[in-house]
């Protein structure tokens, strides 16, 4: 449990140093008593002989021990880290969990060895585990103590409350979380231009590279200057908030929505031919006219532009260039339509 408090407030390449040398401490002190078999002993007396065969369960003890620490070493950061999908946030309730399972898992590992060697009644092994338990609640008090008292925070003088102890983050966590908060969009929560700059290029590649079309899909809010002039940029932001919320519900779980700037979208359909994103492109329209309003009541309405690779293109800027074309003829069409390949 130890290793583990120390994954939690450093990082895996920190905590792999006291894992080796735990395991080659162990593994020197296993050499030298099998050294010792090979040397010759002298009886100390007559009646005493030099125990070998103590020497022989130990060494067998000790390596099964060490596999055990290891593998407990090991196990209790990705029992931690596999938690934290369920468990977000939630660091001195996935130590305590960690610690219970792992340790009843190293009590029955070592309780076969000592049942092996020497007929272990199960009294042994409820004992140890009794004793491992209490060993669990005694260092998750320690932890979260330590959590609370002694952290970071706390020495810098930041007061911090117990509803923190339960929400730190590992060094891995920390940077999961910033890196899912880099490239998005402030405001609608979507990923932005940057990361769609990086992302889409990949997923035409992607496609392309299996003989597969993909399409994007350039969104445009109709009349939305008009729309902040009337009721203010407050207003404007709900909507787009409202809008994109929309988009990431009606597309597929593989498409990406990016918000391109200002009331313009991108969506980026991997694997979809262009008579199936015209089809999307299509009920995602359907949609927000029919469920946002402006307030005075008047339906919200967006134009598309939808082009295709390897048809439109084969590079992000062209397929782009070429939807942007066709969104523009939307608009000069009157606006709350879709303009695909066909109808250019």
């Amino acid at each position: 449990m130890l290793i583990l408090m120390l994954y939690i407030k450093e990082d895996a390449s920190t905590v792999r140093q006291p894992i080796y040398g735990l395991f080659l401490g162990n593994l020197v002190t296993l050499a030298i008593a099998q050294l010792l078999l090979l040397h010759y002993s002298v009886e100390p007396t007559a009646s005493q002989r030099a125990d070998f065969s103590f020497l022989q369960d130990m060494g067998a003890l000790m390596l099964w021990g060490t596999t055990l620490l290891y593998l407990d070493s090991v196990g209790i950061i990705l029992l931690y880290e596999r938690l934290g999908r369920w468990l977000p946030r939630r660091t001195v309730l996935r130590f305590a969990i960690c610690g219970s399972v792992v340790l009843a898992f190293d009590q029955i590992g070592f309780f076969i060895m000592l049942n092996l060697l020497y007929g272990a009644p199960s009294d042994v092994f409820w004992g140890g585990l009794k004793a491992k338990m209490v060993a669990v609640l005694i260092y998750t008090a320690l932890f979260a103590l330590y959590q609370f008292y002694l952290s970071e925070g706390r020495l810098v003088g930041r007061q911090r409350t117990v509803r923190d102890v339960f929400h730190d983050l590992t060094f891995r966590e920390r940077y999961e979380d910033l890196l899912a908060r880099t490239g998005r969009d402030g405001l609608t929560g979507l990923l932005d231009r940057s990361r769609m700059e990086i992302d889409a290029p990949r997923l035409l590649a992607t496609a392309l590279s299996q003989d597969k079309s993909a399409s994007i899909v350039i969104i445009d809010i109709d009349h939305f200057k008009q729309i902040n002039d009337r009721f203010g940029h407050l207003v404007g932001d709900e909507l787009l908030k409202e809008i994109a919320e929309t988009m990431s519900k009606a597309v597929r779980p593989q498409d990406f929505v990016f918000r391109y700037g200002g009331e313009e979208f991108v969506l980026v359909m991997p694997d979809l031919a262009h008579e199936d994103a015209l089809r999307i492109a299509g009920r995602l329209r359907e949609r927000v006219a029919a469920d946002i309003r402006n307030p005075d009541g008047e339906p919200v309405t967006i134009s598309l532009g939808v082009a295709s690779a390897p048809i439109d293109g084969t590079s992000l800027h062209a397929v782009l260039s070429v939807a942007d074309v066709r969104l523009y003829r939307a608009k000069s069409d009157g606006r709350n339509r879709v303009i695909g390949r066909q109808m250019a």
